[in-house]
């Protein structure tokens, strides 16, 4: 066996920072040349804040009549060498979730698998496959296992693709059954209270009880791009709780962890509101050229807390610039009255 050659990517080929081709944006990237390697590449996922990567861009807003929408099925943007962000099209599910690809130097996580089961209208096991072969090409690695991970086996919209890795080799898949799951990252006895862990070979990824929206749900943390991917949890969009009193307990849960670690961003299961603060697609669009960006700041953990805390025991919604709560209430409930300190912008009419 060829032994595995160790690259720092802080001081080692187009990944030092201090050479002037090289702009701070692309670091951490030992493995970008050449794309067949011969021998595997240890690469150092330690590095001073998160690892750099980008999200800044548009992404695929759908079509008024979908059937006529000709756009990729699965949008795909690389945030860095190690860290993909993939979306359903919105015309295959007018949900359009998201899910999260990260790879370590052993093995690769999918978090979330979309709406779809049928791999011909949604092939997010063909996507990930390729990805996963290209990567390996780059690191010098023919085989990496792959775990998908769920934020709520009871979240329909996150867990209808995980048919599709059904009898793939080398892939291990985290039980949707509540009680399944629990013994699966060892919080049988300890549930919601302790924390469990996916070690994708040196970036090892913390697993977060976080129930509220679902009874199962828990939230993933990437110490390396200091990223929280919460799903139905918290979200730019119309968050429907289930349990307050569970919901404020997890909010709090991800505050307290979020003042232990350094967080960048927040990254939920999808999107709903628009650019302009408060307001956001009903259920069942598939056009939505307007949306807010995807990811939340961590102060946004706060805010949620403060108003879950004041919806709590209240069947009611209350509209904030970034998210919507529906406590007790119908997730199509409209309201009349708008929140003090909103500001209230009609967006622009698409057509």
């Amino acid at each position: 066996m060829p032994q595995a050659q160790t690259i720092n990517p802080t001081f080692s080929g187009n990944g030092n920072p201090d050479l002037g081709y090289n702009p701070p944006g692309v670091r951490n990237t030992d493995s970008a040349v050449p794309l067949h390697r011969k021998e595997p590449v240890t690469h150092d996922y330690n590095c001073e804040g998160p690892a750099p990567g980008k999200l800044a861009f548009r992404w695929i807003y759908g079509s008024n009549v979908a059937a006529k929408n000709r756009d990729p099925r699965v949008q795909v943007m690389q945030y860095n060498e190690d860290t993909f962000v993939l979306r359903q099209n919105v015309c295959v599910h007018w949900e359009a979730p998201f899910t999260y690809l990260l790879f370590g130097n052993q093995s690769a996580l999918l978090i979330d698998s979309g709406a779809t089961a049928d791999a011909q209208h949604y092939p997010l096991r063909e996507t990930i496959d390729a990805i996963i072969t290209r990567w390996g090409q780059a690191r010098g690695r023919s085989k990496l296992p792959l775990t998908v991970a769920l934020t709520s086996g009871e979240d329909v919209a996150q867990n209808q693709g995980l048919a599709q890795f059904a009898g793939r080799p080398d892939t291990t898949i985290v039980p949707k059954p509540f009680d399944v799951m629990k013994r699966h990252y060892g919080f049988r006895k300890s549930w919601p209270s302790s924390k469990g862990a996916i070690d994708l070979g040196d970036r090892v990824i913390e697993v977060i009880p976080t129930p509220g929206t679902h009874k199962d749900g828990v939230t993933f943390y990437d110490p390396y791009c200091n990223f929280l991917f919460t799903g139905d949890l918290l979200f730019p969009g119309r968050i429907n709780v289930s349990n307050d009193g569970d919901y404020i307990a997890s909010l709090e849960r991800l505050k307290a962890f979020a003042a232990r670690q350094s967080v960048r961003w927040v990254l939920g299961g999808h999107i709903d509101m628009m650019f302009v603060p408060g307001k956001f697609y009903p259920r069942f669009a598939t056009y939505k050229p307007y949306e807010r960006v995807l990811q939340l700041t961590p102060d946004l953990i706060e805010e949620a807390l403060q108003y879950a805390r004041e919806v709590a025991g209240r069947d009611m919604m209350l509209i904030r610039p970034d998210f919507v709560l529906f406590n007790g209430v119908s997730p199509d409930q409209r309201t009349r009255v708008w929140p003090e300190g909103v500001p209230n912008i009609d967006p622009p009419h698409p057509f």
